[in-house]
């Protein structure tokens, strides 16, 4: 998410617009989307962004809109190193998800164990391309 909102040429900005354009489904849970919110709205993000509060506001808004949204039933706690990490596992475990898009695949080698692939942003593009 940080890195669709800083870049508009990179992959995951493509990837927030096939979100965005019903062509890509994400999955989410409340404490992930409180934890984007905070993130998000951090004065050193907004400036990098160019949006202001209420604009990320809007756009989580709708991101929440078109994911699936998971209970978390089950934590798995402590797995990953970072607790915000555990809480993108928990919400990926509990939702069922086949991949966790991210930029820092090294620190979420443990997703393996629960059958969940971990790739850059790119690397989802290429898979799409593909298939």
């Amino acid at each position: 998410m940080v890195a669709a909102l800083r870049s508009d040429a990179g992959a995951s900005r493509r990837l927030l617009k096939l979100l965005l354009d019903h062509r890509l489904s994400v999955v989410i849970s409340v404490p992930l989307a409180i934890e984007y919110e905070a993130v998000l709205t951090r004065p050193e993000q907004l400036a990098a962004s160019g949006l202001d509060a209420v604009e990320v506001g809007i756009l989580l808004d709708a991101i929440v809109a078109l994911a699936t949204q998971v209970k978390l039933a089950f934590l798995w706690r402590p797995v990953l190193r970072d607790p915000n990490d555990d809480m993108v596992l928990e919400t990926a475990v509990n939702g069922g998800a086949d991949v966790i898009v991210t930029f820092n695949a090294k620190d979420f080698r443990a997703a393996a164990q629960f059958g969940i692939a971990v790739l850059s942003p790119g690397d989802v593009l290429r898979l799409r391309e593909i298939g």
